[in-house]
C-alpha cells in the first residue's frame, strides 16, 4: 500500500505525458523522418540521409532570411523592453485609473494576429490610410508595398504596437510586487528617481523582465501571420523572415524534405538563442547580487 501511495503521482502524470507525446513529440519525429527523405508522393520516397541539412546550411536564401530575422528580433527587444518599462512606470498604481490603464494597454493583445496585419494594411495605405496618407501629405513618399525601408518601418511599428503591451503588463506586475517599504526608505535617504529605479525597481523586476525578453524573442523569431498578411515577405524578399521562407518552401514549392530539414534547423536556432539569452540574464543577475 505504501509503495502504491509513493508511486501514485507518476500515474497522474501519464495523461499529461500522452498529451505532450501526441501534440509535440510525434509531430517532431514525423518532421525528422521527412527531413531524411526525398518525397515524391504519398508512397514514393527515397532515403537521402542528411543531404537536405547540407543544402539548407549552404542555402544563401536561408542565410539572408536569418540575417533579417536576427535584425528584426534585435530591434524588437531594443525598442519594446525599454518602452514597456517606461510605460509601466508612468501608469497609475492605484484607483480606477490603474484598472482603466490596464484594460486599454491590453487591447492590442486581444486582436487576432491575421487581423493585425489587415488593420495595418489599411492604416498604412498611401491613399486612404490614416498614417500613410498623413505621411505622404507631408511630402514624404511612403509606400510599404514598394519600398523595402517603408516595409520594414511598417512591420516594426505594427510589432511594437501589438506586443509592447505584453512587456508593459509584465513590468507593471513586477513593480506592483515591490513592497512600499523600499520606496519609503529611498525617500528617507533622499534617493533620486533614477537611483530608485536603478537600485530598487529594476533589480526587483529582473524575474519578470527575464520572462519578457525570452517571450518576446521567441515570438518575434517565430513571427509569421502579421508580416505575411501585411507584406507577403516583400517587396522582393526584404521582409521574408525565416517563418515566411519556410512556408514558401513547404507550401509554395512543396519541397517537404528540404522544408522539414529547415524546420529542424529553425527549431534548434530558436533553442540556442533562448538558452544564450537565459544564461546571459542569469549571469547579469548573479553579478548584481554579488
Amino acid at each position: 500500500m505504501n509503495k502504491w501511495e509513493d508511486n501514485k503521482a507518476w500515474f497522474m502524470v501519464i495523461p499529461v505525458f500522452l498529451v505532450v507525446a501526441v501534440s509535440a513529440i510525434v509531430p517532431l519525429m514525423t518532421v525528422v523522418n521527412y527531413s531524411l527523405q526525398d518525397i515524391f508522393g504519398p508512397d514514393q520516397r527515397v532515403f537521402v540521409g542528411i543531404e537536405w541539412y547540407k543544402d539548407a546550411l549552404t542555402d544563401p536564401r536561408l542565410h539572408d532570411a536569418l540575417k533579417r530575422q536576427l535584425l528584426f528580433s534585435s530591434l524588437v527587444l531594443l525598442i519594446e523592453i525599454p518602452l514597456g518599462i517606461l510605460i509601466a512606470l508612468m501608469m497609475p498604481k492605484k484607483g480606477w485609473g490603474a484598472s482603466l490603464s490596464l484594460v486599454l494597454v491590453a487591447l492590442p493583445l486581444l486582436i487576432p494576429w491575421n487581423v493585425i496585419g489587415t488593420i495595418w494594411i489599411i492604416f498604412m495605405r498611401p491613399d486612404i490610410g490614416l498614417l500613410g496618407a498623413a505621411v505622404n501629405g507631408l511630402g514624404i513618399p511612403f509606400d510599404h508595398t514598394a519600398s523595402p525601408f517603408a516595409a520594414w518601418v511598417t512591420v516594426m511599428l505594427m510589432e511594437v504596437w501589438h506586443w509592447t503591451p505584453l512587456v508593459v503588463l509584465l513590468a507593471y506586475a513586477g513593480l506592483q510586487a515591490i513592497p512600499e517599504a523600499y520606496f519609503q526608505a529611498a525617500r528617507i535617504d533622499g534617493a533620486s528617481v533614477w537611483s530608485t529605479f536603478r537600485y530598487i525597481q529594476l533589480p526587483k523586476m529582473r524575474g519578470v523582465l527575464t520572462i519578457a525578453v525570452l517571450l518576446r524573442f521567441m515570438d518575434s523569431f517565430l513571427i509569421y501571420a502579421e508580416p505575411f498578411v501585411l507584406t507577403g515577405g516583400g517587396p522582393g524578399n526584404s521582409t521574408t523572415f525565416l517563418s515566411i521562407y519556410l512556408v514558401k518552401l513547404a507550401v509554395g514549392q512543396f519541397d517537404l524534405g528540404p522544408a522539414a530539414a529547415f524546420s529542424i534547423i529553425y527549431f534548434l536556432i530558436v533553442l540556442l538563442f533562448c538558452w544564450l539569452f537565459y544564461q546571459a540574464l542569469l549571469k547579469v543577475g548573479t553579478g548584481d547580487k554579488s
